[in-house]
C-alpha cells in the first residue's frame, strides 16, 4: 500500500497537474466552463416544458432551448481559440481565432444554400430552415466545435507573430494588424471551404467527428463505461485534483446523451432501453452524487454527529451547509485527499453507487432516468430528484 500511495503521490498525481495546467488543455476547459450560463438556461427552459405535458394550454419553451442549449456547439467554437490564444499570450489575435474557429466549424457542419430570390446574382445564401434540425450546432456537434476550434487556434498561433511590415514600418499598429491577420484567416476559411465544399473534396467532417467519437458516446452509456468514468473521477478527485480535469471529456458526452434524450421525448420513443444514462441530470441530480462527487454528504453528516475530533467535528460544521447544495471541495480537500482510510471509500463509492444506479435504471427498470436537460446541480437532493 506504501509503494502504492507513493507512486499516485509521486508520480501519477504531478503528472495529472501538469496536464491540468497545459495552455491547449486549459483553454478547452475554459470554454466548457464558460457556457455554463447557457446550459443553465437550457435546463430552466426544459423544466418549464414539463407542465406540457399535463396542460394543453401552456406555452411552448422549446425555441428558448434551442437559442440557448441549442447553440452549445456554436459557442464553443468561438470561446476554445480565443481561450487557448490567451493562454498562448496572444491576446490581440484572440477575437479573429475566436472567429476563425466560428468561421471553420460553420463549414464543418454542412450548411445548406438557400435560394435568394432578391438578389439579381441569384446565386444564393447560406441558411438554415429549421434551428431545431441541425444537431451540430448542439450539445451533438460538441467535439467538432472543440477539434475546429483547436485547428483555428493552432493556425492563428502559428502566425501570431508574423508579419508584412518591419518593425520600423511607419503604418499604424492596428493597420498592421489588420494585414497581419488576414493570412492565417484566409488559410483556414480556404481550408475549410475546400475541404467541405461540394465543388472540391465534399468531405463532411462534422459526420466523420460524430463516427470517429460515436465508440466513445457508446461506451459512456453501456455499464461498464458509465461505471469507469466515474469511478476515475472519484480516483483523481481523491488525489486533490478537481473532477472538472475530465470536463473536457465527460461534457459532450453528458450534454449529447441529455439532447438525445430530450429528443426522445419529443419523438414519443423514450423508454428505459432507448434512454441514455450518462447524462449530468442522471449523475449530479438525479441519483448518485448526493452532497457532491462520490456522494459525500453522508460523511459530512457523520463528523458533525459522530466524530471524537474536535477538527473533524468543526469541518463538518464548515461543510455541511455546501454538501446540501452539492458542493464537497472542503469536504474533499479537507479530509479525503491524500488520506488512504478515506480515499479507500471514495473509490467503492465510485465503483459501487454507478453500477447499483445502472442496474436498477437500466436492467431492472425499477426507478426512471432524467429525459430532460437538467444542470442546475445544486438543488439539494431529494429536491433535484
Amino acid at each position: 500500500m506504501g509503494k502504492f500511495m507513493n507512486w499516485l503521490e509521486n508520480s501519477f498525481a504531478p503528472k495529472m497537474n501538469n496536464v491540468a495546467r497545459n495552455a491547449w488543455f486549459a483553454g478547452i476547459n475554459d470554454s466548457i466552463m464558460q457556457t455554463m450560463p447557457l446550459i443553465f438556461l437550457g435546463s430552466i427552459f426544459c423544466m418549464l416544458t414539463i407542465p406540457s405535458t399535463f396542460f394543453t394550454w401552456w406555452p411552448n419553451f422549446w425555441e428558448g432551448y434551442y437559442w440557448s442549449f441549442g447553440l452549445i456547439s456554436l459557442f464553443i467554437s468561438f470561446l476554445v481559440p480565443f481561450n487557448l490564444l490567451e493562454q498562448k499570450g496572444h491576446r490581440q489575435a484572440r477575437i479573429n481565432g475566436g472567429i476563425a474557429g466560428a468561421i471553420l466549424f460553420l463549414f464543418s457542419v454542412n450548411p445548406q444554400f438557400i435560394a435568394d430570390q432578391t438578389t439579381a446574382l441569384g446565386k444564393g445564401t447560406i441558411g438554415f430552415t429549421d434551428i431545431s434540425e441541425i444537431g451540430g450546432f448542439g450539445a451533438g456537434g460538441m467535439f467538432l466545435a472543440i477539434i475546429t476550434g483547436l485547428v483555428a487556434a493552432a493556425i492563428i498561433n502559428k502566425f501570431a507573430t508574423f508579419s508584412f511590415f518591419s518593425e520600423d514600418s511607419a503604418i499604424p499598429d492596428f493597420v498592421r494588424s489588420w494585414f497581419d491577420s488576414m493570412l492565417p484567416m484566409g488559410i483556414i476559411v480556404l481550408g475549410g471551404w475546400i475541404l467541405t465544399s461540394s465543388a472540391f473534396l465534399n468531405f463532411n467532417l462534422y459526420q466523420a467527428v460524430v463516427d470517429l467519437f460515436m465508440p466513445l458516446q457508446d461506451f459512456a452509456q453501456n455499464m461498464f463505461g458509465f461505471t469507469f468514468i466515474l469511478f476515475l473521477t472519484c480516483c483523481i478527485y481523491s488525489l486533490g485534483i478537481s473532477g472538472w480535469v475530465m470536463s473536457p471529456l465527460t461534457t459532450p458526452i453528458e450534454t449529447t446523451a441529455a439532447a438525445v434524450n430530450a429528443t426522445l421525448v419529443q419523438n414519443g420513443t423514450a423508454t428505459a432501453a432507448t434512454i441514455q444514462i450518462s447524462s449530468h441530470a442522471t449523475i449530479y441530480s438525479a441519483y448518485l452524487w448526493i452532497g457532491g462527487a462520490a456522494c459525500t454528504l453522508p460523511l459530512v453528516i457523520m463528523m458533525l454527529g459522530m466524530a471524537k475530533s474536535h477538527q473533524l467535528k468543526a469541518l463538518g460544521r464548515a461543510c455541511i451547509a455546501p454538501a446540501i447544495f452539492n458542493i464537497n471541495e472542503p469536504c474533499v480537500f479537507g479530509c479525503i485527499a491524500w488520506n488512504p482510510l478515506l480515499m479507500l471509500p471514495m473509490w467503492i463509492n465510485g465503483f459501487i453507487l454507478p453500477l447499483f444506479v445502472y442496474i436498477f435504471t437500466k436492467v431492472i427498470p425499477f426507478a426512471p432516468i432524467p429525459t430532460l436537460l437538467f444542470q442546475l446541480w445544486y438543488t439539494p437532493f431529494p429536491i433535484s430528484t
